[in-house]
């Protein structure tokens, strides 16, 4: 026997990866919106993205239970990377130094929604394998699927909202800058 069949009976069959790479993007996704939601308490902001990462922390397991079911096992050092991914993600160019710039809330929104695009994918990846292993809740992919299609209709209304009044008050802050 070749070693190239030894390393792919050995290997973790390809849905196990794609699933706990997508598990991982869930963890730096409940930890990003957790902490907007922080930053954005006391705005009509806070709310909505309190919510949104308790939604997303029940998909995060709902996707943990459908890994279980298929009899795929968590790569916990996979989830351990995202954690550490989403810390490392703070450590942008946002235009100050020492302080948070109102472009943070812009850059994260984005990244909220792009996560929340990935994760329809992974759903819908699952919807296409349902039909072949009934172990897949055809019912339950389609309900997460609706909720992320939800989730990146609210960010996306977060997001446009936030970057116009962002963009406009540094272009009046430059108006006047220059007048003065």
């Amino acid at each position: 026997m070749t070693a190239h069949v030894l390393a792919d009976r050995t290997a973790p069959p390809l849905l196990g990866i794609y699933l706990n790479d997508h598990l991982t993007g869930a963890a730096a996704g409940v930890e990003l919106l957790r902490r907007a939601a922080r930053h954005q308490r006391g705005t009509p902001r806070g709310p909505r993205l309190a919510s949104l990462a308790e939604e997303v922390e029940q998909d995060r397991e709902q996707l943990r239970a459908l890994m279980t079911e298929l009899g795929i096992p968590v790569m916990r050092s996979r989830i351990a990377l995202g954690w550490l991914a989403e810390k490392a993600g703070r450590l942008k160019l946002n235009g100050r130094i020492v302080s948070r710039s109102p472009l943070s809330d812009v850059l994260e929104l984005e990244a909220m929604r792009l996560g929340v695009e990935g994760k329809a994918s992974c759903w819908r990846s699952l919807r296409s394998l349902a039909g072949a292993d009934p172990r897949i809740d055809l019912g339950r992919v389609d309900e997460l699927l609706r909720r992320a299609t939800e989730q990146a209709r609210v960010l996306e209304s977060l997001r446009t909202e936030r970057a116009a009044q962002v963009f406009r008050a540094d272009a009046e802050r430059r108006s006047q800058a220059s007048v003065s």
